[in-house]
Formats: structure tokens, C-alpha cells, sequence
């Protein structure tokens, strides 16, 4: 039950257990090899595949190390490596510097996903994924199987397993069972796999439950005396259709001097969530509401979430406000931020106020086009400032009560998403602005959201990459100078060919937005304060803005910046540990409507070139799969990374990005989240 191919048949043991030269963080020699004492070693984190071999990304090295697989030491996907590079470039895989493990420094915290299997009185973990080649050893069947969650870890079942040893000399690692998810193929269990595996929650304890169900719902007379009345003004919300939980609404009236005012007004969480409580502290640790394809996770417990802090239509609600006065021009003459407390006139989900925006007739027709006018002039304006624009249409993955796929769509943007996301834009930025530069208190601690400026050398590369279809990018000296480019060359190229490459290549050159006490600006938004303030509900570090606000508009000092940057850390990790949950899920429910599909044949276009593989995104859908190199056979394929094409040898013939390709559908395999395509000439 060692170790096994891509496809689940398994290999031989005896062959991985000689290659294995390092077993649980000890080194073991193998006769004639010597390491030279003047590589250099560095630290990392290991990435490994299914063919066994690795990479590691270290701090400061511009790319990863590549690790063949009898080089690997007994690491595991996510362990804390020590590496020896050995300064040559593989000839393998790829051409990236080769480096071995000479040390497990860490196991991964994460657990392995896999199906329980016995044979008499042993048993593994069989894991199919595309990150572990190995299955797990669970010791001393059947007398220490666990009962969690009110089920039991009884064969068959899908288990989360934590690896706990590799002990010398063995083939497989050792683990124990730490999560029971259910029947392999069962939504809810499958939903919970993928949960499980980026180490996020799927329900509260009890204890938090009773917490937020202990919350009292009334709003006092010192509640009312101490906010500012929105109640007589139009309020109302825009939200998907299938929205639970509304957490911000949008006010509007005249004002006497011709101006108007717009208020964006946000479910008030720290009235109700006090610091260092049971529900406050759940919620730090969960950081973040997690958006799986047919559900969602919430930060906080459903008394809070759909019920104290939703702004429903026609109740009374407690809020922070960001209220504006400004002209017809979209210029905002002054801004006062405060509670409040709101009743929303009206629920619009997004179709029914892009209704009343293209008919100009429906329910708060004035107010809506006056707000739509606004949000139009502020988007220009963010635009003509340097804001990048990326029209990339995303997929949307349409599912049942039980979880099963309708359909697979694209989901598009209109005018009354942009209506709601300029007024976020516009508190969200206000809100920092403000504390950076008119609050009291000396160079205050503050929670932002930044997003570097995008990659130097990335950039030269679609440069070069779109000097190859006669395109331009212009200079890129400075942040403006090269959004302006980017966009300039996202317009130039729209509804040509090459235009989702150019597209893709730009995304990859962006920097990935996080939270940090140090503001270095929002390059992407093209503002030099941003943060967070407008979904307390669904995210922590809004929370946290929520409170430094308060101190710091009441002439509080400056807060603790060390804790605060340990929490912006925290936020920032928990978020992409939600949205790699978030891309897994799609994936599994992309395959899953895809598994009927073998044989079938679809057009599509080049979405990824890798050493291994062409991966295609077929049309209109974007569900990628992938073609490997190894199943090209009309010629030897090569991957070269300079010029970002896959070229036949022989033949010449050239695979580049945004290529229009037909592809069939060969494999479907929902245990790894992969699709297998092939190349019809």
C-alpha cells in the first residue's frame, strides 16, 4: 500500500523504498555518492506532485528549486525542507536549478485526504491526489479507529489523515485519523474533504453557538440616543440573488444646497462581537467566511450572520457608516463616519437593479440612477487615475439543493456591480485616508489592504510575449505609467486572438493583495490608502478597522503595531487558505460535470504551458483540463520557458498561449480534481 501511479494503480513498493534516501529527517548515504560541503543550503517549503518529484519555493531565490524524485528525502508536500543546491540546471522536468532534501526541518500541519482500506489487521489511508504519491500507514487496526462527529472510521470511508512519522526503513509514512468526512461520493462528505484538507472549519462548537444565540437583539433607547437616525431615509440593499446575509446598504437624499447625500451604511459586528469573547475569538481564528461552490462557511454563527447583523428590508438595524455630501460631479465635499441605525426600504438583487438602470423605470427608480451616474463618473475616474481593468469573464458553477451541477456558465459584471463596488471603494478608501491623515493620534497603527506593485521582470516578459503579435506594452517606469500601459494594451487587443494570453500573462505578473500594518498603497485600485471596512460579517480584518476606527475617532493613541501586523499575517493566510478551498471545490464540481463527457470534443484555447503539459480552457465554459506532453506523439515536445511556448523538434510546430485548439476529453478523475484532454489535429 505504498506508493502509486497518476492513475491509482499502485507502483512497486521495493523500488521507492531504495530510492528513498532521507526517512523522517535522517540522512542515509548511498554508496559512491558524495555531496560537496560547498552547496549551499537553504530552507524551504516543499510543493511535491504525483510523479514524486518536488519543488521548493525559498525566500529570496526567484524560482523554485527542483527536486527529481530520488532526491526528495522522505518530504511531503507542505514540509519545512533543508535543501542542498547543487548549482546545475535539470535536465528533466524543467530547467531550474536541481537541489535534495538533506532534512525534514517540519511536517505540514495540513492533513492527507484519503479512503480507508484494511487488510487484516493493517490498514492505509489510500490518497489520490496531485500532491502525494504516497499512501498512509494507519497503525494498530482496528483497535485505535476514532468515532468524530458522531460516525466512525470504519473501511471504506473517506478520512483526514495527519502524517505523523516516517519511520527509517519504512516505505510509507505513518499518519493518524483526525477528521471522519463520510461516503467517498457523497456531496456533503466531498464539500467536507476539501474543507478538511485546507484546515478549515465546517461547523461551530457549541459553546460558540450558545455564545451568539445568547446575544440580545434589542436595540436600546441608549442605542438610539447614541447613533444618528437613518431610519426616514431611502435606504436600501443590492446582493446576488441567492444571497443569505446583507451586510452593507446604500442611502440617498437631496440635500437643500443641490448636493446630495449618499451614505454606505455596514452591518455594526463590534456592537454585537466584544473583544476576546467566544464568538470574537472563533472568529479571529476562522478569519474569513469561506465561499465553497454550493455553500458557504461562515465566520461567524448564523444568529449573527443572517439575522443581528443582516440588513434585511423593513427591520430596525444597527450600523458603521461612511456618509458622504457630493456634487453632480461625484466630488465629495465632506464625509462624516459614525453609527448608525438604518431600515432598509427595499432588497434589490443585482438582475432587478441592472433592470431598473437599462428600462430607467422600477422601485427607487430616481435614487438608483442618480447613485448609477455617480458610481459611473467615480469608475473613470479610477480608471483615468491608473486602475487596472481586466475583462475577464469568470465561471460560475450552478448547483442543486444536493449539490449536483446544472450547469456551468459565465458569470458577468454589469453596470449595477460596478454601482455597488464604487461605493465600497469609495468608504473603503475614505476610511483609511482618514486615519492616516487626519485622526489624532501619532502615525497610527492601522490595518490596510495593499497590493504591490506588479513584477519587473514578469512585466518584460509580456512585453517581449506581445512584441510577438506586433503589440506594445509602453513604459512601465513607474506604477501610473505602467497601468496605463496595461490597459492600454488590454484595449488595443479586445476580441482579438491573443487577447485572454496577453490577459493571462498580465494577471501573473500582479502581486497577490494582503493585509499589513505598512501602507505602501493598492496598486491594482491605484490608491495610495485602501483597507478594508465594508463586510464585518464575512471578513476579520474589517472587524479590526471597525475598532481602530473608533479609538482613533474618539482621539484614542496609536495601537499595539507588532500584534497587529501579527494579526494582519494571520487574516492574510487564512483568506488564501479560503480561496484555494473555494478553486478546489469548482474543481471538483467542474470534473464531476464533466465525467460524462469522455469522448466527447470541444474547442477551446491554450490557458498554461508547463515542462509536463498544455493545459485548455474549453469555450464558453473556461473548464480546464489538461493535454501532457507525453501523449503529443506526432513529435517531442519541449517547454520553453524564455519564449513561454511548447516547440516540436522535429516538426517546429509551436504551442503558445491564447492558441485556439480542439481538444477530447479523455479522463476524469474527481479524487485528484483533474481533467485529461488529448489534441485532435
Amino acid at each position: 500500500m505504498a506508493t502509486k501511479k497518476s492513475n491509482g494503480v499502485k507502483k512497486d513498493i521495493n523500488r521507492h523504498a531504495k530510492a528513498l534516501k532521507s526517512i523522517s529527517g535522517v540522512r542515509i548515504r548511498i554508496k559512491g555518492e558524495r555531496r560537496s560541503k560547498s552547496q549551499e543550503e537553504v530552507e524551504g517549503v516543499m510543493s511535491l506532485t504525483r510523479d514524486g518529484f518536488g519543488f521548493v519555493a525559498v525566500q529570496g531565490h526567484e524560482e523554485d528549486i527542483y527536486i527529481p524524485w530520488r532526491k526528495t528525502g522522505g518530504a511531503l508536500n507542505g514540509d519545512l525542507v533543508k535543501v542542498a543546491v547543487s548549482g546545475k540546471k535539470a535536465k528533466q522536468k524543467t530547467h531550474r536549478t536541481e537541489g535534495e532534501v538533506i532534512k525534514v526541518l517540519e511536517r505540514s500541519s495540513r492533513p492527507h485526504i484519503g479512503i480507508l482500506h484494511a487488510r487484516g489487521r493493517q490498514a492505509w489511508a489510500i490518497v489520490e491526489s496531485k500532491n502525494m504519491p504516497y499512501d498512509i500507514q494507519i497503525p494498530d487496526y482496528p483497535d485505535n479507529l476514532p468515532e468524530i462527529g458522531g460516525m466512525k472510521a470504519e473501511k471504506g470511508m473517506k478520512v483526514a489523515v495527519l502524517v505523523t512519522d516516517w519511520p527509517r526503513g519504512s516505505a510509507e509514512p505513518v499518519g493518524k485519523i483526525v477528521d471522519i468526512l463520510g461516503k467517498p461520493g457523497d456531496n456533503d462528505a466531498e464539500m467536507h474533504a476539501i474543507l478538511a484538507e485546507y484546515q478549515l472549519p465546517y461547523r461551530f462548537e457549541p459553546d460558540v453557538e450558545n455564545a451568539a444565540n445568547d446575544i440580545s437583539e434589542k436595540i436600546t433607547e441608549k442605542d438610539y440616543a447614541e447613533r444618528r437616525d437613518f431610519r426616514g431615509v431611502t435606504t436600501f440593499t443590492i446582493d446576488p440573488a441567492d444571497a443569505k446575509d446583507f451586510d452593507d446598504a446604500l442611502s440617498f437624499r437631496p440635500l437643500e444646497n443641490g448636493n446630495v447625500e449618499v451614505g454606505v451604511h455596514i452591518a455594526d459586528v463590534t456592537h454585537y462581537v466584544t473583544p476576546g469573547s467566544v464568538v470574537d475569538k472563533e472568529a479571529y481564528a476562522r478569519a474569513t467566511s469561506v465561499y465553497l461552490v454550493d455553500r458557504t462557511v461562515p465566520m461567524l454563527p448564523e444568529m449573527l450572520s443572517n439575522k443581528l447583523c443582516s440588513l434585511r428590508p423593513h427591520e430596525e438595524k444597527l450600523c458603521y457608516s461612511a456618509v458622504f455630501e457630493m456634487n453632480d460631479r461625484a466630488e465629495v465635499k465632506s464625509r462624516w463616519f459614525g453609527h448608525t441605525v438604518i431600515k432598509s426600504d427595499y432588497r434589490f438583487n443585482y438582475d432587478e437593479a441592472q433592470d431598473v438602470i437599462e428600462n430607467q423605470h422600477g422601485p427607487l427608480c430616481k435614487e438608483i440612477l442618480a447613485l448609477h451616474n455617480l458610481a459611473q463618473i467615480l469608475r473613470k475616474k479610477r480608471f483615468d487615475n491608473g486602475a487596472i481593468v481586466f475583462e475577464r469573464p469568470e465561471m460560475k458553477v450552478v448547483v442543486d439543493k444536493e449539490g449536483k451541477v446544472l450547469d456551468v456558465t459565465q458569470k458577468e459584471s454589469k453596470e449595477a456591480n460596478w454601482l455597488i463596488e464604487e461605493f465600497m471603494l469609495l468608504a473603503n478608501r475614505s476610511v483609511a485616508e482618514f486615519v492616516a491623515k487626519k485622526c489624532k493620534a501619532k502615525d497610527p497603527t492601522f490595518v490596510y489592504r495593499i497590493h504591490e506593485n506588479p513584477n519587473p521582470e514578469k512585466l518584460d516578459s509580456l512585453r517581449k510575449f506581445a512584441k510577438s503579435f506586433g503589440r506594445k506594452l509602453g513604459s512601465t517606469d513607474d506604477a501610473k505609467k505602467a497601468a496605463n500601459s496595461l490597459n492600454k494594451l488590454m484595449k488595443e487587443a479586445k476580441g482579438f486572438p491573443e487577447e485572454k494570453a496577453l490577459q493571462l500573462l498580465a494577471l501573473r505578473s500582479m502581486a497577490r493583495a494582503e493585509y499589513s500594518t505598512d501602507n505602501i498603497g493598492h496598486y491594482g485600485l491605484a490608491l495610495p490608502y485602501y483597507c478594508h471596512f465594508t463586510s464585518p460579517i464575512r471578513r476579520y480584518p474589517d472587524i479590526m478597522v471597525h475598532r481602530l476606527l473608533d479609538i482613533y475617532s474618539t482621539g484614542g493613541k496609536s495601537q499595539d503595531k507588532l500584534q497587529y501586523e501579527e494579526y494582519c499575517k494571520h487574516s492574510s493566510e487564512r483568506e488564501q487558505l479560503a480561496s484555494d478551498a473555494e478553486r478546489t471545490s469548482i474543481k471538483y464540481k467542474v470534473v464531476e460535470y464533466m465525467s460524462d463527457k469522455i469522448g466527447q470534443e470541444f474547442d477551446g484555447s491554450i490557458s498554461g504551458l508547463t515542462e509536463w503539459g498544455i493545459y485548455v480552457e474549453i469555450e464558453p465554459t473556461q473548464i480546464e483540463g489538461m493535454v501532457s506532453l507525453r501523449d503529443l506523439t506526432e513529435d517531442y515536445f519541449e517547454f520553453d520557458e524564455e519564449k513561454y511556448e511548447t516547440r516540436g523538434k522535429a516538426t517546429g510546430k509551436i504551442y503558445r498561449l491564447g492558441d485556439k485548439v480542439r481538444i477530447r476529453v479523455i479522463r476524469a478523475n474527481l479524487e485528484q480534481k483533474i481533467l485529461d484532454y488529448e489534441m485532435i489535429p
